[in-house]
This record gives structure tokens, sequence and C-alpha cells, in this order.
């Protein structure tokens, strides 16, 4: 038997496209199969950190469902890119994306790319969280009322919060090695 790539996919898949013709072998007609084979050209880097080997250096590389996440993180595709800061509904935001794997290409793992989006998306979590704790409780409900009409505990909270953010900000800085000691 035959170990023809078209023959381990007959059995392993069943091919979307079967390509066939007749033969006339000795008076009889038999049918043969074409083996379907697609060849990409294509950059799918991206925005490559690194200069890419010339077009003649370059390989085929077999995709399939398999492996796709093997070689997505073998190619690494990075964007880099200038976009409107809708955020701030001036200038431009830079941001650089890295995809490894398929999952990457998700809402949630882009979000965590973008470190502005990854705060915006914390706070978002922050406030879902304190609605949660609403519910029911209407003497947090009151002190949150008082505190949004009055300008100054409201700047009070905003400093508060800003404070927090910072020493937040300062716990998740990695600490600087010790200084090597002379000798």
């Amino acid at each position: 038997m035959s170990n023809s790539l078209q023959k381990w996919v007959g059995r392993n898949r069943a091919p979307r496209v079967q390509i066939t013709y007749d033969v006339e072998n000795g008076g009889a007609i038999e049918k043969k199969e074409l083996p379907m084979v697609v060849g990409v050209m294509a950059d799918l880097s991206g925005h490559p950190k690194e200069p890419l080997p010339k077009l003649k250096d370059r390989r085929f590389v077999e995709i399939d469902r398999d492996n796709f996440d093997e070689i997505l993180d073998r190619i690494r595709p990075r964007l880099d890119l200038s976009v409107p800061d809708t955020a701030k509904g001036e200038g431009n935001l830079r941001i650089e994306l890295e995809f490894s794997k398929f999952s990457d290409f998700h809402p949630e793992s882009l979000v965590q790319q973008v470190p502005r989006l990854q705060r915006l998306l914390q706070a978002r979590h922050q406030l879902r969280d304190l609605l949660a704790k609403l519910d029911g409780n209407d003497e947090l409900d009151s002190i949150l009322d008082r505190v949004i009409r009055s300008t100054e505990e409201l700047r009070a909270l905003h400093d508060e919060a800003g404070q927090a953010a910072d020493d937040q900000a300062a716990e998740e800085k990695p600490a600087d090695p010790p200084a090597a000691e002379p000798s």
C-alpha cells in the first residue's frame, strides 16, 4: 500500500476537494485521483522586529488544525500601529501586538497587550463589582450618593483613588537588583 500524503489524508480526514480523471488502461477505464495541493505565499509576519530571510531561502510550511499554534509561535506575527486615541479624544495611541497562539486574537488577549486598555478593562470590572455590592446595600448606596453630590468629598475620593493606584503601581514595579559589592 502506498504511503502517499493523499492516501494518509483519505484515511484520516475526508478531503473536501477530490479531482479525478478517467484513464484508459488496456481497454478498461480507471478513475485516477489527482492530489489537491495548495501553496500560499504570503507575508503573515506583520511588522517583524528582525528582517525576514530572502524569499528564495524560505521553505513551504505545512499548516493544519493540529499544528497551527506551533507554526504561529514560530512565525510570531507582530503589529506595530498608531491608532486614534478615542479614550482621550485626541492624538494617537501607539500599540504593539504580538501573536503566538490562536487565542491571542481574542479581544481579551488583545486588551491585555495594551496597557491603557488593560487599565480601562480593570476599571470596568471594578465598577461591575461595585454595582454588585450596591445591590440591596442601602447604606453603601446612600454613602455613594452623598459622595457624588459633595464636590469636596468627590475630590478627596479621587485623590485617594489616585494615591491607591500609585501605590499599586509601585508595588507591581520589579525591585532593582542589589548592587554588587566591590571585591
